[in-house]
């Protein structure tokens, strides 16, 4: 993010937090009981039978390698943004966008000539699956994305080069795949907080809405609303232990917020969505909320 720090540094807690603080430090709380217990009621993966749609050929050292690129209705899309933006976050920073897939076990197949070969299964959402169908340009970003993570979960080294095959949606036979249950339970919008700028008077920065939740027992994301702000530039973070204080250099917004967890600074990522106008902040926990 252009301009932006995050830092290391602890932070002191407000010598006074007031009820604001008490109330959102009562309901981070509960919803981290509400967590827990929906994960202990609720199975920690669901069976999806993937739907075929295309398959690319590629070799490692240890022969040919086919990957049926699948789609299923039960995996999350990506952040709905124009080829434009994604090219620009992309540019920023290739970490900023995240395709969620799910990546199958291999499983020994023939090929058209009846020699041996490796298949596996990667699944996305369906609805993107369509989309990425008119577009080249997603196409491969999936095909890329596959790949890379194939190679990292299973120790491979795959060639380079492919090709997708024509008049074969996939190789071998589509099997079913475990993907993690939703751990998110509806938790409460956290919008009014204590903050430093209830002090502010009226004619300084805006402070601007914040929305947070915990997505894990060990991760808080946080959603900032900057609508008067079109792009990252000149924005400036700062992130504590149980501290997040944003502002810009037009001092159009100011946020000065104490959160009741310790926060991982060192891990603590941030991205800004152009399409929604929000600055994304996720937040490794550094101990766990019982």
């Amino acid at each position: 993010m252009a301009d932006s720090k995050l830092l290391v540094p602890e932070l002191n807690e407000a010598e006074t937090m007031g009820a604001e603080t008490a109330r959102f430090e009562e309901l981070l709380l509960q919803a981290s009981k509400e967590l827990q217990q929906a994960q202990t009621s609720r199975p920690e993966s669901t069976q999806i039978q993937p739907q075929p749609g295309f398959c690319i050929k590629t070799n490692s050292s240890q022969g040919k390698v086919f990957i049926n690129i699948c789609h299923s209705p039960s995996i999350p899309p990506p952040a709905d943004v124009t080829e434009d933006e994604l090219l620009q976050m992309l540019e920023e920073d290739q970490a900023a966008f995240r395709i969620p897939m799910s990546l199958g076990e291999p499983h020994a197949e023939l090929d058209a000539k009846g020699q041996g070969c490796t298949a596996y299964d990667v699944a996305v959402n369906s609805d993107f699956y369509r989309r990425m169908q008119n577009s080249d340009f997603l196409r491969e970003l999936v095909i890329t994305i596959a790949r890379e993570g194939l190679e990292d979960k299973y120790s491979l080294q795959l060639n380079p080069e492919w090709r997708i095959l024509k008049n074969r949606p996939f190789l071998g036979s589509i099997s079913q795949q475990n993907i993690r249950s939703k751990q998110r339970p509806q938790i409460q919008e956290l919008g009014n907080l204590y903050t430093a700028d209830s002090l502010r008077p009226e004619e300084g920065p805006e402070k601007p809405h914040l929305n947070l939740w915990l997505e894990a027992p060990d991760l808080l994301l946080a959603e900032i609303d900057l609508p008067k702000l079109d792009g990252a530039l000149g924005l400036s973070l700062e992130i504590g232990e149980n501290h997040l204080v944003m502002g810009d250099h037009q001092q159009l917004y100011h946020l000065d917020t104490y959160i009741p967890l310790r926060i991982n600074s060192e891990e603590s990522k941030a991205a800004f969505h152009r399409k929604r106008r929000q600055l994304m902040v996720a937040m490794p926990l550094l101990s766990v909320p019982s």
